[in-house]
């Protein structure tokens, strides 16, 4: 089926109003009618070549919600009529080590992104800037009907992107949880420690948004801009979540650590970040990665936001408006996630 799109021809070219194709739905498939799709910063990365040549033409938007309007014939876990979200997979080889251990994001294979990946057909596929979508049932999730679904949307990726880290390096009561930005990554990650239980502090270059850090959940806000926070805060954290996608100074970050604390990149900078290795053995702190979380997780964030009433909060758009969010999100002017309303497609 050929449905309405909006897709980027080349780098650092203005989104535009397309057609694409669509897949048969196949016996284990999904035929979603998308509600909303976020846009996140890693469409802008992708679509500008920020990591790397893409196959133009692509239809960002890997943070979907929608309706399921029809299933395949072994399809048992959804129905139509269903709410249902996309992340940022569709696909992965199932039987290595890592899918089998739930966490098909590290798919030794190479998991299929929603957009811009190699379908397992040999296509290019394209993401949720568009009517309609279609997507092997094991990689749809169920999007609970007491969570907003436009403020969902983000949850896809910002959600679980958070939420991944503060389960897998235990956020929770008695632990002291820094996370630094406060933008569509920051404030989930701050509304998602909170309910964790952890102590939350926002570390943010100014206080400008210190009045929302605290109602989202932080105990805390302090100033980056300001040298005497480093000083103030020093051996102070657990676990530092740093959720930006600029250059920042590492080992002044992990100075913030206490002993065994450990400092985990979820934003993702186009240069590289250097650390002094005195940092890190001077504490016995770590520095990591992580990103997204497996299908099961993914499941398991959804109904922990529901359960504790976390959405995502957006501004939502009409299609015709995603240029101009584009670079508004690069102006850091959004608060806090921008959503596409997907009917403005059809």
């Amino acid at each position: 089926m050929r449905v309405n799109a909006y897709a980027a021809p080349a780098a650092g070219q203005p989104l535009a109003p397309t057609t694409i194709e669509r897949r048969d739905v196949g016996p284990n498939d999904v035929l979603i009618q998308i509600q909303y799709a976020g846009i996140c910063h890693s469409d802008i990365h992708t679509v500008n070549g920020d990591w790397g040549p893409p196959p133009f033409p692509i239809v960002p938007g890997h943070e979907i919600v929608g309706v399921v309007t029809q299933v395949g014939s072994q399809v048992t876990r959804h129905g139509v009529g269903d709410r249902v979200g996309v992340g940022c997979m569709v696909n992965s080889c199932r039987e290595c080590t890592n899918c089998r251990n739930g966490d098909e994001q590290y798919c030794t294979q190479g998991m299929v992104a929603t957009y811009a990946g190699t379908d397992r057909d040999g296509s290019t596929t394209q993401g949720g800037y568009a009517t309609h979508v279609v997507v092997d049932a094991d990689f749809v999730l169920s999007v609970p009907q007491s969570i907003d679904p436009a403020a969902a949307a983000p949850l896809l990726c910002a959600g679980i992107t958070t939420y991944a880290p503060l389960r897998r390096w235990g956020a929770g009561p008695g632990k002291k949880v820094a996370v630094v930005g406060l933008g569509g990554l920051g404030h989930m990650a701050v509304q998602i420690a909170h309910a964790l239980g952890a102590e939350v502090t926002v570390l943010s270059q100014s206080l400008k948004k210190q009045e929302d850090g605290l109602r989202l959940g932080a105990d805390h806000y302090h100033a980056t801009d300001d040298p005497a926070t480093f000083n103030r805060l020093a051996s102070s954290f657990d676990l530092i979540l740093n959720t930006v996608s600029a250059s920042i100074d590492l080992d002044a970050y992990l100075g913030l650590l206490a002993v065994d604390g450990t400092l985990v990149n979820v934003g993702a900078p186009a240069d590289p970040l250097s650390v002094n290795v005195f940092s890190l053995i001077g504490g016995r702190r770590s520095f990591a990665g992580s990103m997204i979380g497996g299908i099961a997780l993914t499941q398991e964030m959804l109904d922990f936001c529901a359960e504790h009433r976390i959405g995502a909060e957006v501004e939502i758009i009409p299609a015709e408006r995603i240029n101009d969010a584009y670079e508004r999100v690069l102006a850091s002017d959004v608060r806090y996630r921008f959503v596409i309303d997907n009917d403005t497609l059809a």
